[in-house]
């Protein structure tokens, strides 16, 4: 359907188009999730994991040692998955004093009603 076609009498016509492009491209959206949520699931090992996360192998095993990070073994071999290791490293985010001094500022106010 060209856009210059539009007029009142087959507006309806029109709208029925786009709902049915919409409904394809959500299709396409939902299908490149699951594509991309299936590619996330697979494990990687003690070398992938340090680039990954930018630490030399022997900090890997210091952080498996002490338990501070994410992992599967299976026999003698560690394994992780990207997506634990980068949630493991957004839970470390520091503040900033804009933050910070926000929720200084929201605290203030609910003690203060």
């Amino acid at each position: 359907m060209d856009i210059n076609e539009i007029s009142f009498e087959n507006l309806p016509k029109a709208v029925a188009h786009l709902v049915k492009e919409i409904a394809e491209i959500k299709l396409l959206i939902q299908n490149v999730q699951v594509y991309e949520s299936k590619e996330k699931s697979i494990p990687i090992g003690v070398e992938e994991a340090s680039r990954l996360i930018g630490k030399a192998k022997p900090t890997i095993y210091a952080l498996v040692k002490q338990r501070e990070i994410p992992c599967y073994k299976y026999g003698k071999k560690l394994y992780f998955f990207e997506e634990e290791l980068l949630e493991w490293i957004s839970k470390g985010k520091r503040k900033t004093m804009q933050e910070i001094e926000s929720e200084a500022m929201k605290y203030n106010d609910n003690r203060n009603k």
